[in-house]
């Protein structure tokens, strides 16, 4: 699919990681509707998330899944937690004002909140009309499966926008030979930072609306 293909309307719109940035870009550009269940979080294996979607986030989050392995964020102030059975990384759920390295106090806030999410993303699959995912970083053989998989998950149309960061100046459309996936790539350097104006050229036609 190419870039000029996934212009358009969408009745939702998500990331499916592989970090912060996705849903950073989406908020900016009034694309982030409501949160995702990946939306600050780490996922940067797609066979992983691949499989979280085809199993509908079966057990994710559960408590015997998940491992502290430090402190997160720019000050330290969150706790990192690894989601093992799906290999996901939480650095924004945990604070270190209720949570300790030794004690997650507010698992059960935070594991109720995923599940919130969790049926939502499964309600607007079944549900919507025309949807939106977007990933950073994604092979072509891991993206093909993420087509095949959301296509037993989402009852309508939907089409994947994935941005890789490989080094190349400007916005490279791969041309990928994927019906519903369309993907380009973008700069490595400072990804973080230095892309804006190619996620505004990038986004600019897609457009969403709560009823198409």
């Amino acid at each position: 699919m190419m870039l000029r293909e996934i212009k358009g309307n969408y009745d939702a719109i998500f990331s499916l990681g592989d970090l912060c940035l996705t849903s950073i870009q989406l908020r900016q550009h009034n694309l982030r509707p409501y949160a995702g269940v990946l939306d600050w979080m780490g996922s940067p294996i797609l066979s992983d998330v691949n499989r979280l979607l085809k199993y509908r986030f079966y057990d994710f989050m559960d408590g015997s899944h998940l491992r502290v392995i430090g402190y997160a964020g720019d000050a330290n102030d969150n706790i990192a937690v690894s989601e093992d059975a799906y290999h996901v990384v939480s650095s924004h759920d945990f604070d270190i004002f209720r949570n300790t390295l030794n004690e997650l106090n507010t698992y059960h806030e935070v594991k109720a909140k995923f599940d919130r999410r969790i049926q939502r993303f499964l309600h607007k699959c079944a549900t919507s009309k025309r949807i939106l995912f977007v990933r950073t970083e994604a092979e072509l053989n891991d993206a093909a499966e993420l087509q095949n998989v959301l296509s037993e998950l989402v009852t309508n149309d939907f089409r994947v926008l994935v941005v890789n960061h490989t080094g190349y100046r400007g916005i490279v459309d791969e041309g990928w030979p994927l019906e519903k996936v369309c993907a380009v790539r973008f700069p490595y350097r400072d990804k973080w930072y230095g892309n804006n104006h190619l996620w505004a050229q990038l986004l600019h036609g897609i457009h969403y609306s709560e009823n198409l």
